[in-house]
């Protein structure tokens, strides 16, 4: 079985209270639970990890190799913002998915920038949690 993290930045902790408007009104918690169940029954295995730290995301991601076989990245606002999170992806093997809740290019305009798009696999975005789940979908695919 492949081993996935999922890796969500800066205030995904707050999801179900924050902007709901935007972002849906299911917390965290509840998008990984339903992530756990997804992915048994496509024969991955995941694991979860959630920061408000750039660096931590930096730290997580220099481990991934050898330790997973992918990740699903939700790096929040620092989408837009992180030369450090794009090169520890192109420095690793393992293939990361950049995931989005919502669909940055139906937002603000320094949304719709990633800094990250270009160093990973590929990008899923605007469907909420199901965004991850499509992203799951192509690590239980390839």
């Amino acid at each position: 079985m492949k081993k996935i993290l999922v890796i969500n930045g800066p205030n995904l902790n707050l999801l179900g209270q924050r902007e709901p408007a935007i972002y849906g009104g299911t917390t965290l918690e509840e998008i990984n639970l339903g992530l756990k169940q997804k992915a048994a029954s496509m024969g991955l295995v995941l694991d979860f990890f959630q920061t408000n730290h750039e660096g931590e995301i930096v730290d997580r991601l220099q481990k991934l190799d050898g330790d997973f076989d992918g990740a699903a990245l939700n790096a929040g606002a620092y989408t837009h913002t992180s030369l450090a999170i794009r090169d520890a992806i192109l420095a690793i093997q393992t293939p990361v998915i950049e995931v989005h809740l919502s669909n940055p290019y139906a937002r603000e305009s320094y949304r719709q920038r990633s800094f990250l798009s270009g160093a990973c696999r590929g990008v899923v975005g605007g469907f909420g949690a199901r965004s991850y789940e499509l992203a799951l979908y192509w690590f239980a695919t390839t």
